[in-house]
């Protein structure tokens, strides 16, 4: 984990309160799929940093990818950054996506919900250099709908087969992503999720009622992000070898925590 000054080398507007930002910063090399940074801001009465997954990393460039969406004081100042402004930046934190894990997958299914989508973006292009053909990814999309925006939808399809779900059915099949997966007939053999906590819980039920193994990446507000404050944990089936009970700290075990492992 590294502590720097990071510089912005690209930031444009890719959506409705969602933006993409391009860091050059030393971190970008040792970055893996469901990775997260934690960013400073420039105010002295804000201390805290805010934690946004990471989008994509190039480690031969130095650069590192954050699409986030709009939701306070500290991500509206980075909405707000020029090319060669500098902001603190901590990372990557976090365990990151099991790729390894879809060695062998037949259907290797991504859910996304909203701003889950970054992370899984980076996921789809990791499996892809470890060998996973287009054919065996399928990447469900789902957004609030076309006047709220659609985003990354178009790089997705390089590394897989892209159903959109949208909630008032302006895009894609109207409702959530799960019903998508059940309309389309979506039957994998593995997933990995990253969106809303009631996204997931139905992600975990459809892995248990199939069989399969699921990885989600949760989300959590954050206030140290290494694991210090445990004001980031979730109960668990296994006791926490730092607190000592049936809890997870989701900035230092997780994000992404098997499905089956959780309780949500």
């Amino acid at each position: 984990m590294i502590n720097e000054k990071a510089t912005v080398i690209k930031n444009e507007k890719l959506a409705t309160g969602v933006y993409s930002t391009v860091f050059k910063t030393g971190i970008a090399g040792l970055c893996r799929a469901g990775q997260f940074v934690m960013i400073g801001t420039k105010s002295d009465s804000r201390l805290l940093r805010r934690p946004i997954s990471i989008c994509g990393a190039d480690s031969e460039a130095g650069e590192i990818r954050l699409v986030y969406r709009v939701a306070g004081y500290g991500t509206e100042e980075l909405s707000r950054a020029e090319k060669g402004d500098s902001f603190e930046i901590l990372g990557p934190s976090g365990n990151g996506f099991p790729v390894d894990k879809a060695e062998n997958r037949e259907r290797i299914l991504l859910i996304a919900g909203g701003i889950g989508a970054p992370p899984l973006l980076y996921l789809s292009r990791a499996l892809k250099k470890a060998g996973t053909e287009r054919e065996r990814m399928t990447a469900v999309l789902g957004y609030r709908g076309v006047n709220a925006g659609i985003f990354l939808n178009k790089e997705f399809e390089e590394y897989a087969e892209v159903v959109l779900s949208s909630d008032d059915g302006s895009t894609g099949v109207h409702g959530t992503v799960m019903d998508a997966v059940r309309e389309k007939e979506i039957l994998p053999d593995i997933i990995y999720a990253c969106g809303p906590l009631r996204m997931l819980k139905a992600v975990k039920a459809l892995a248990a009622e199939k069989g399969i193994p699921a990885y989600i990446s949760l989300e959590e507000r954050m206030a140290c992000g290494v694991g210090a404050c445990l004001g980031c944990t979730v109960k668990t089936r296994h006791t926490d070898s730092h607190s000592h009970v049936n809890n997870a700290r989701i900035c230092t075990e997780g994000p992404v925590f098997e499905a089956e492992e959780v309780e949500i």
